[in-house]
C-alpha cells in the first residue's frame, strides 16, 4: 500500500501489529470482567459472548465457505434485494427504467440509484414500516456502466460516471414483510459528483477552500468516493469521502499537498480529466 503521508506519526501498519492486538484482547477481557464483577463475577461472564473461542454459539448454522459469486444466508433465512443500481430513485415525473445493455444516458443516471452502495442509514417516517434510506455510492465499474465499457472514452461517459457517484435518498416501505422502494416519492433525491453544494460551518470561506471557479470558497460541485457515513442526533446524514485523489490529474511537479495526497499525473484509474 502506498504511504504518501510524510508525517512522523506511526502508520496504521505500525499500530496494527499482531502482538499488540493480542495484548489489547487480553486487556479488554480483564476490563469486561472488572465491570461485571458486581453482577456476579465469573458467573456473569459465562452468559456473555467473549473474545475467546469458548463462547456460546450464535444460534444458526454457519454458511459454508465458497468462492461462488452469490449471496448466501443460513438455513431458514432469506435475502431479497430491495433495490439495485440503475433503478429510478422515484423522482416524480422523471423515473427512467434501467436498461440492461447499459445504454442509459448520463442525465438518466443522475435520477437513478448510483453504483456500488456503501454506508447507509434509515430515517423513519412511520417507525419500522416506512422511511427514508440514504445510501452512499462509492465508485463506478465503468466496464459495466457503459455499453462498450472503456473501449472508447468520451465526455458523455465521463458525465455518466460522475452521475453514478454520490448519494441516493429513496423512500422505502415494508409491504407484506418485504421492503420495497416507493415510486414516485416527494422525498426521492440524487446527489451526484456534480451537484452544487454550499459550504457552511468553519470551512466556509477558508483560504484553502477558495478556487478560481469560486474565489469566495463557499460553493463546490458534488461529492464522490462516498464510503463511510454517520448521522446526527438532529436527523441529518453525514457522508464521508474516501480516496478522492484517484479522480484528479496531477502535474509533473506536484506541490507539498499533492505529494501528501499521492496525486499523480494522468490519474490512477479514472479518466475524468480527459473530458471534464
Amino acid at each position: 500500500m502506498e504511504d504518501s503521508n510524510r508525517s512522523s506519526s506511526p502508520s496504521i501498519h505500525d499500530i496494527s501489529d499482531p502482538a499488540r492486538r493480542t495484548l489489547l484482547r487480553g486487556g479488554l477481557s480483564g476490563v469486561v470482567a472488572g465491570l461485571l464483577a458486581p453482577l456476579g463475577g465469573a458467573a456473569a461472564l459465562s452468559g456473555c459472548a467473549t473474545l475467546g473461542s469458548g463462547g456460546p454459539q450464535i444460534g444458526f448454522r454457519s454458511v459454508p465457505a465458497t468462492s461462488t459469486d452469490g449471496v448466501f444466508v443460513p438455513e431458514g433465512y432469506t435475502a431479497t434485494p430491495a433495490f439495485a443500481w440503475g433503478e429510478p430513485v422515484g423522482v416524480p415525473g422523471n423515473m427512467p427504467a434501467w436498461r440492461p445493455d447499459a445504454s442509459n444516458s448520463a442525465a438518466e443516471q443522475a435520477v437513478q440509484i448510483g453504483m456500488h452502495h456503501d454506508g447507509m442509514h434509515y430515517f423513519p417516517l412511520d417507525g419500522s414500516r416506512r422511511g427514508l434510506l440514504v445510501v452512499n455510492h462509492e465508485y463506478t465499474d465503468d466496464g459495466l456502466l457503459h455499453t462498450d465499457g472503456m473501449a472508447t472514452w468520451n465526455a458523455e461517459k465521463v458525465a455518466k460516471s460522475i452521475a453514478a457517484h454520490g448519494v441516493s435518498v429513496i423512500e422505502i416501505e415494508d409491504r407484506g414483510g418485504q421492503w420495497q422502494v416507493v415510486r414516485p416519492s416527494r422525498f426521492a433525491r440524487r446527489i451526484t459528483a456534480a451537484t452544487p453544494m454550499t459550504i457552511s460551518g468553519p470551512a466556509a470561506g477558508h483560504p484553502m477552500m477558495r478556487t478560481a471557479a469560486d474565489p469566495e470558497g463557499r460553493r463546490v460541485l458534488g461529492t464522490l468516493n462516498n464510503c463511510a457515513h454517520g448521522f446526527t442526533p438532529w436527523g441529518t446524514y453525514l457522508t464521508c469521502e474516501e480516496n478522492f485523489v484517484f479522480y484528479f490529474n496531477g502535474t509533473e511537479q506536484p506541490d507539498a499537498h499533492q505529494r501528501r495526497w499521492g496525486l499523480r499525473k494522468n490519474g490512477r484509474g479514472y479518466r475524468w480529466h480527459e473530458h471534464e
